[in-house]
């Protein structure tokens, strides 16, 4: 299975635009999407009110999909909208926080986690970075980066790696450096920082723990699955590593996600149990049993003529030793009637 958890969403985004692009990804081959919402530091609440989740349920995931998004608890104060399944990729919902201040945001994590099914962060700062990778109280599901402005800091392997070993992602998404345009300036200027950043990166991890999505804003912003893997293998990322991000990389992360929420403490996952097997005729049971009682009425007989045979070999033996027996006591008894005659 192949995923993109990054496809951006707005309020303003129309239906038809969005089932196009959701058409085009089922196209390409991606059997999982996530509508991503973008919320900035200012749009964060303070408040202690409920989060409450903007994006639509389209095509909710089935109760017990293989290697997918099982039962991932999902609150929405929209209506559902029904979209033919067949053409359209299982749809999640996710939010990314853009960080700045980290104090601002620790306290809410939770309640967001609970209104989305995947949460990421985005720090834009050296503070926020290490934050997101170290200090928070639960590991974000995806580190995202906007790679075509200046960090500002430096990616250091061990800020890096504490955070894959934490069990976070990072996220690569392609269609940043795409989308921009080939005549003006300054987009050049940011699609070589991009790349740089890009190395830097995988540079840090060794390539280990990236995911690789498309943040596309429309459907020319998708690219197929080969496509992407030679886009980062020209970016620094091998194809091996490329594959990774798209599939199992991808899928460890719905999977957590979806074991977080469903889950006791994260650990403790609800598993139905497996139902029995389809019921048969009762003309095959019958015959089965019929089949069952002829096989152990012939071994009875078996073992019944098996002591006959014993029986009769051991009669045999005796007769024998009896005859051997008997000859010897008749010799003794002619022996002492000629010693007899002899003597008179």
């Amino acid at each position: 299975m192949l995923y993109d958890l990054n496809i951006a969403w707005s309020p303003g985004l129309s239906s038809s635009d969005l089932e196009n692009t959701l058409r085009l990804s089922k196209t390409l081959g991606y059997d999982v999407v996530a509508l991503n919402n973008t919320i900035t530091g200012a749009q964060i609440p303070n408040s202690p009110n409920p989060i409450t989740n903007p994006i639509p349920l389209l095509n909710p995931p089935p109760p017990s999909q293989q290697g997918g998004p099982s039962s991932i608890t999902t609150t929405s104060t929209t209506a559902s909208t029904s979209l033919p399944s067949k053409s359209l990729p299982t749809i999640l919902r996710r939010a990314t926080l853009e960080i700045t201040d980290p104090a601002t945001t620790n306290y809410r994590l939770p309640d967001f986690a609970r209104a989305y099914d995947i949460l990421a962060l985005r720090p834009t700062s050296d503070k926020s970075f290490t934050w997101a990778c170290n200090s928070t109280t639960d590991p974000p599901a995806l580190i995202s980066l906007d790679l075509t402005r200046p960090l500002g800091y430096h990616i250091h392997p061990k800020t890096a790696m504490s955070a894959v070993t934490r069990g976070s992602r990072f996220e690569v998404c392609y269609s940043q450096a795409i989308q921009l345009s080939s005549s003006n300036p300054e987009s050049a200027r940011a699609r070589s920082t991009f790349i740089g950043n890009v190395q830097s990166l995988v540079r840090a991890t060794k390539g280990r723990g990236i995911v690789i999505s498309s943040e596309a804003k429309s459907a020319l912003g998708l690219r197929g699955p080969a496509d992407v893997v030679n886009l980062m293998a020209v970016w620094g990322l091998g194809p091996e590593k490329g594959f990774e991000g798209l599939g199992t990389g991808a899928r460890a992360v719905v999977v957590n996600e979806g074991v977080r929420r469903r889950g006791f403490r994260g650990v403790v996952d609800i598993v139905q149990v497996a139902e029995g097997g389809p019921e048969r005729p009762k003309s095959e049971e019958g015959e089965e049993s019929n089949g069952k009682q002829g096989k152990k009425q012939q071994k009875q007989k078996g073992n019944n003529g098996q002591q006959q045979q014993g029986q009769g070999q051991k009669r045999k033996n005796n007769d024998k030793a009896g005859g051997i027996g008997g000859g010897g006591g008749g010799q003794q008894k002619n022996n002492k009637k000629m010693r007899k005659e002899g003597t008179a």
